[in-house]
C-alpha cells in the first residue's frame, strides 16, 4: 500500500479478523471482533453473512483436505466420493446462496 492510500477502515479489518478466526478455526472463535462489530454498529445481518461465508469456507477446506487424503491413502467415505462427483468449482455458494468469491 502506498502512502497515499486510506488505511482499511477498522469495521473491515474486524471482519477480515472475524472471518479469518472462524475459517482458520482459531479457539478465540472471533468473539472479539464480534463485539467490536456491534459497538461499532454492523449490522447482525452483515455480520451473520460474514460468518456464513467462513464457516462454508472451512467447511469446503475441511472436505477437500479429506478427499485429499483419502485419494492418497487409497480409501474413500461416502461424503468425499460425494464432493468428488459433484464436481464442485473451486467457488461455491453457502447454504444460503451467498457466494464465497
Amino acid at each position: 500500500m502506498s502512502n497515499n492510500e486510506p488505511p482499511l477502515h477498522s469495521s473491515i479489518i474486524a471482519l477480515v479478523s472475524l472471518a479469518s478466526g472462524i475459517a482458520a478455526k482459531h479457539p478465540d472463535m472471533g468473539l472479539c471482533q464480534l463485539d467490536k462489530l456491534r459497538h461499532m454498529g454492523i449490522a447482525d445481518s452483515q455480520i451473520d453473512t460474514v460468518i456464513e461465508i467462513a464457516r462454508h469456507i472451512r467447511d469446503e477446506a475441511a472436505q477437500k483436505l479429506d478427499f485429499a487424503f483419502d485419494e492418497k491413502a487409497g480409501t474413500g467415505s461416502a461424503t468425499t466420493k460425494e464432493t468428488e462427483e459433484s464436481g464442485q468449482a473451486c467457488c461455491s455458494t453457502t447454504a444460503s446462496g451467498q457466494s464465497c468469491c
